[in-house]
């Protein structure tokens, strides 16, 4: 083997380690981060922009969202690096029971579970 074919040699599987560790660190999920009222209200409005949102309440952790649009309830809970939006009726998801601090949403595609840390359930700020 000459120096010329072994310098292409060893070139191409340098690149190929380069482009295999770019994609690994590409791939590397980023948190996304706890959410606040005004950050609930961007990705609502975002998600839901035909609806307008009479009231927010926020789990206890930040990581999930249930608001109020009429008789439909609008939730966003945390999934991997991002957020999932589904919408379901008010009375069927307000019914939802708490257990171990927590409150699994049966009444929408995903079953998410929230977190209520010092959060009551049902959410009397946006019960009326």
């Amino acid at each position: 083997m000459d120096n010329a074919l072994l310098a292409q040699l060893l070139g191409s599987a340098l690149a190929v380690a380069l482009l295999v560790g770019l994609s690994a660190w590409a791939r590397i999920a980023r948190p996304a981060p706890a959410l606040d009222e005004t950050a609930a209200r961007k990705l609502l409005a975002d998600e839901f922009p035909d609806h307008g949102v009479q009231a927010v309440w926020i789990a206890g952790d930040g990581a999930g969202v249930v608001a109020r649009s009429a008789d439909l309830a609008l939730v966003l809970w945390r999934k991997g690096d991002g957020y999932v939006a589904r919408s379901g009726p008010w009375r069927d998801v307000v019914s939802a029971g708490a257990v171990d601090g927590r409150v699994r949403l049966t009444a929408l595609d995903g079953a998410p579970r929230l977190s209520l840390g010092d959060r009551a359930w049902p959410p009397a700020e946006i019960a009326a």
